[in-house]
């Protein structure tokens, strides 16, 4: 089991992540970034139904699926920042997350889930040939949380459900800076005598959440002929990230390190969503997640004077979304088989002045007869900051999850 979680987090590695919060925690992804979801715009957590997989924001819905699912999801993201006269454009791919989910009758259902919850990935060289310098930055940040859910409906109330997750914190944090060597205050006639060393501030941590094994989600669900209603409330919990800092001279010398534990109280978390269907193939939905933020974030920092403080702002969530599902009789046309999605979202940061506006299209394919389903959402949107420390920066993504639908434990035809 350790072996398969490290190949997915070397796969999730390559993620992309904003320039927006690299000193902090990164960009937070938007629960349920699932291609489905994506696809109408992060919306319908109260959506139930055998292919659309764990809600890490709310797991009661899984009381509801009667098949086993396997939920797959692959990103290719490009994205473009922009602040003063600098300009970077990056393309990555990345694995966001995979969940697995387990009927279990009158007993419930159990899942469990893999995503990445935060993530800062940055590799750029910059050099000035004319005033003889040049550096070398790189960030490479991930908070993964491993989420093994539960879910049951109420045995005298079947249309209503309680779910809990448990959330465990793994992953590490680097950063690198490294400055060449520097001769534009040195007579030319002297320059021979210079060294040509590279000093590199090295700093490399793990995460963890501080004096508990994880933090958790509690939610409850209503289903109804036409209506579906969830509310889930998300605890608070405390990051920790023990950070070691190392002075390097053209990583042959080390001055002695120095060690730094930063805490990050991250708030509790209140969403609610709706689900609305109309003539039974027709879906129209509304999500809403808030935090309140009340202290700043502590940054990495370290040397060249750099900024000690990320300031924070009350962060929320709204999504609004359309799905139109496929129809399930295998001998309906193909065309009428498939699943249609659109949305949109507005995300105010934790990152003080930053907000997200974006938009997505979908398409869900059927493939066989069992319930194999190929999801492909195209997403794309701006972030947009009145700070002039923090970047502008556009986006788009192609998002394609595989959605695999099975009775196990039972023969072929069952």
């Amino acid at each position: 089991m350790k072996k398969f979680i490290s190949a997915l987090l070397c796969v999730s590695s390559f993620s992309f992540a904003s320039m927006i919060g690299l000193d902090a925690i990164g960009q937070e992804q938007i629960a349920g970034g699932s291609a489905a979801m994506a696809g109408r715009g992060f919306a319908g957590n109260a959506k139930t139904g055998d292919t659309e997989g764990i809600s890490t924001v709310n797991p009661a819905r899984q009381a509801f699926d009667t098949k086993v699912s396997l939920n797959l999801n692959f990103l290719l993201d490009v994205s473009t920042a922009d602040r003063s006269n600098s300009h970077f454009t990056k393309t990555d791919i990345s694995m966001p997350s995979m969940n697995l989910t387990f009927p279990m009758g009158d007993f419930g259902t159990f899942g469990v889930s893999l995503w990445q919850h935060y993530s800062a990935s940055m590799r750029e060289t910059l050099e000035d040939e004319k005033e003889q310098w040049n550096a070398e930055i790189e960030y490479q940040s991930s908070i993964y949380e491993l989420v093994p859910t539960y879910a049951i409906r109420l045995p005298f109330l079947r249309m209503v459900s309680l779910g809990a997750s448990a959330h465990f914190v793994m992953g590490s944090f680097t950063r690198s800076l490294t400055l060449g060597a520097d001769n534009s205050g040195i007579a030319k006639e002297d320059a021979w005598a210079t060294s040509d060393v590279d000093l590199s501030d090295y700093v490399h941590g793990d995460w963890d959440i501080k004096h508990h094994p994880a933090y958790y989600s509690f939610a409850v669900q209503y289903r109804g002929r036409m209506a579906s209603y969830f509310f889930s409330f998300t605890t608070p919990y405390t990051l920790s990230n023990t950070l070691d800092y190392n002075f390097r001279f053209s990583e042959l010398d080390t001055l002695a390190p120095t060690r730094k534990t930063r805490e990050i109280r991250i708030p509790a978390m209140l969403a609610t969503g709706v689900n609305y269907r109309i003539n039974k193939r027709h879906n129209v939905m509304a999500d809403v997640a808030w935090r309140a933020w009340n202290r700043d974030i502590d940054n990495v920092a370290g040397s060249w004077n750099m900024t000690q403080m990320t300031k924070t702002q009350n962060d929320f969530n709204i999504s609004v979304g359309y799905q139109r599902d496929g129809s399930d009789v295998f001998y309906d046309s193909y065309w009428d088989r498939m699943t249609y999605r659109a949305g949109a979202w507005y995300k105010n940061w934790y990152v003080e002045d930053v907000s997200e506006i974006g938009g997505a299209v979908g398409a869900g394919f059927p493939l066989g007869r069992r319930g194999t389903t190929l999801d492909l959402s195209i997403q794309g949107g701006v972030r947009l900051t009145d700070d002039d420390h923090n970047w502008s920066e556009s986006f788009i993504g192609i998002r394609l999850g595989l959605v695999g639908v099975g009775s196990w434990g039972k023969a072929r035809g069952q």
